[in-house]
């Protein structure tokens, strides 16, 4: 998948990070409170210093005078040390638990927001981007938004607000000599503004290489049978070590710009704060000893808050980054959906009128004037070479694909009329490339919107339809025995059996097989094929056959042929024909025709 590269502002994707903040506002301003609390304590102990050089200089502190009282500076002046410690320790509490409750309030928003569009988006989408940059987008990216929008935070706003309060303190205590020092603020922000920079077109690089470093490790772990079988142990190695050196190189210019950033900008405030220092020596005027000590402990206060907020703004830019990343798959257009009609159940007439289909981005059509209409309750068998478009086709009638020309309708209706989870309600399907959960049997024949109205004696039912309670009752927990991830603890027959339970209780009115009989031995395949042939009675069904021999029974047998139908007709009627589906036929019965020994012959 290649990466966007959006050019969107910082600004703008903090604004709309902002935007998820809203539901929680007071949390949010009572953070704000806590963390503005902590700073005020800094300028506060540098006014405490001043106290304390004025009492050892005999001078009185009449700092509660006007209220009466009149505390020796023996006990006032710890007094405030506590208190300014307890008021720290509130504001800190404060500042950090209910930031951080914001914080990750926001991410699980954000992530569920992208989650949720994620799976409303089409197949385009998913043909043309890998799983690992996903994959990455939802866990890496995220917890990379996580670190920006909670610690990261904390610090820049915590840190933030201590140097705002300190330069007041000593624009208070002496405004001349304080304009002397905010004079390398430009130079700082120059600094701040080219690392910034510099962090996010990084951190974009970090996350397309853990996309692709996740990508590799999936496909090596779903594939570990192909890897082992063929040898594949040494290739998958070199591709993973490749991503991971690629990886680490990123993360290696981040940590380089980093480590020189933080030293350079320490540098600047230190030549600020000497020149401070120099002029408080040279003129020191009318102010007292004690107003210059409290004045330049603010001044030497101010470069940890500052070194701090230039090494957070690494882990905010690649915060921001990542929220550019997120936001993109946020804003991708959704499956097209402007159909209104709904029903109850459909009768299940399905016809196609000139129908043509090109994928995007292909220069050839996949599928071309397809015309056929399936009575209900009427079988029609699409038959033909690898290619041929029978796949495509039948991927057109619960619409994972639009089709680009002519019209596909049920009942009389157009597809495109339909809303989208309506029509799917009418459409069951079973395919060669049987997905499972890691989840019970029960859950994985009643999956999805079953799951709301399937009693487990319906999902018994269905299983005994589908001949899979010969091995269901065998399992250490019966329907309730996990299958692990994708099935991986079941055979291939098993799984495809579980695929057929759950189109035979979702009890539709139009049925989808394709190659559905595919990975199933001879013996279960008789089994399979007497319960599909029950199932098929009285619903619109659409099979695509690779062994012809399971559909010399349906009503019509479709042969296609680089996307067109090119002959159609009964299993005797094309056999009497001599032509495409005849060769075929004979192909398929030479290849299966058993071998005889010698001695048998």
């Amino acid at each position: 998948m290649s990466e966007q590269t959006p050019n969107t502002g910082s600004l703008q994707i903090y604004l709309r990070l902002l935007t998820y903040v809203k539901p929680y506002t007071a949390y949010f301003a009572l953070s704000l409170v806590g963390l503005a609390i902590f700073a005020l304590s800094q300028p506060a102990f540098a006014k405490l210093l001043e106290y304390f050089v004025q009492a050892l200089e005999g001078e009185s502190i009449n700092l509660l005078s006007g209220l009466g009282y009149d505390i020796p500076a023996l006990w006032l002046i710890p007094g405030m040390m506590v208190g300014i410690a307890l008021i720290r320790g509130i504001g800190s509490y404060l500042g950090s638990f209910y930031l951080s409750k914001v914080a990750n309030s926001v991410i699980h928003d954000l992530r569920t927001s992208m989650f949720n569009s994620m799976i409303a988006l089409p197949n385009e989408f998913f043909d043309n981007n890998n799983s690992g940059h996903l994959i990455a987008r939802v866990t890496y990216n995220v917890s990379q938004v996580t670190a920006a929008a909670t610690s990261a935070i904390k610090i820049a706003v915590r840190e933030g607000l201590t140097v705002v309060f300190l330069l007041g303190f000593l624009f208070y205590t002496n405004w001349k000599m304080t304009l002397i020092f905010i004079a390398a603020l430009p130079v700082i922000a120059l600094v701040v503004s080219f690392a910034s920079d510099r962090f996010r077109r990084i951190s974009r690089n970090i996350q397309n290489s853990m996309g692709d470093l996740t990508h590799v490790t999936s496909e090596s772990i779903n594939g570990y049978r192909e890897v082992r079988g063929f040898g594949g142990e040494k290739y998958e190695s070199d591709r993973f070590m490749a991503a991971s050196a690629t990886n680490t190189r990123q993360s290696l210019k981040l940590s380089k710009a980093d480590a020189v950033h933080t030293p350079v900008l320490q540098f600047i405030v230190s030549i600020a704060l000497a020149l401070l220092l120099f002029m408080v020596l040279w003129v020191k005027g009318d102010a007292s000893t004690a107003a210059l000590v409290g004045y330049v402990t603010a001044a030497a206060l101010l470069p940890k808050p500052i070194r701090q907020l230039s090494e957070v703004n690494a882990s905010i830019q690649k915060g921001i980054a990542a929220a550019e990343s997120i936001f993109a798959m946020v804003d991708e257009v959704p499956e097209a959906n402007t159909g209104e009609y709904t029903c109850d159940r459909v009768k299940g007439n399905l016809e196609f009128k000139d129908v043509c289909f090109t994928y995007p981005g292909a220069s050839s059509p996949a599928l071309q004037d397809i015309n056929f209409t399936v009575e209900p309750g009427k079988t029609y068998a699409l038959v033909g070479r690898s290619g041929s478009g029978k796949s495509t086709l039948a991927s057109l009638v619960p619409r994972f694909y639009n089709h680009t020309g002519g019209d596909i309708l049920i009942d009389g209706t157009p597809l495109n009329a339909f809303e989208l989870k309506n029509l799917r309600s009418h459409i069951a399907l079973v395919s060669q490339n049987i997905t499972l959960f890691n989840d019970t049997v029960a859950r994985n024949i009643a999956y999805g919107a079953l799951s709301e109205t399937a009693e487990e004696e319906d999902i018994r039912l269905a299983a005994e339809a589908a001949h899979a309670m010969e091995f269901i009752k065998d399992m250490s927990n019966g329907i309730h025995t996990m299958v692990g991830e994708d099935g991986v603890l079941l055979s291939g027959g098993q799984r495809q059996r579980l695929a057929i339970a759950r189109a035979v209780l979702k009890d539709a009115p139009i049925l989808i097989l394709d190659e559905a009989t595919s990975a199933l031995d001879t013996e279960s395949e008789r089994h399979i094929q007497a319960a599909l042939n029950e199932i098929m009675k009285g619903r619109t069904t659409l099979v695509i056959a690779h062994r012809l021999s399971t559909i010399e029974n349906a009503d019509c047998i479709l042969v296609m042929e680089q996307g067109r139908i090119i002959e159609r007709g009964t299993h005797s009627e094309l056999l009497a024909n001599g032509e495409h589906y005849a060769k075929l036929h004979k192909m398929q019965f030479h290849e299966e025709a058993p071998i005889l020994d010698p001695v048998t012959a």
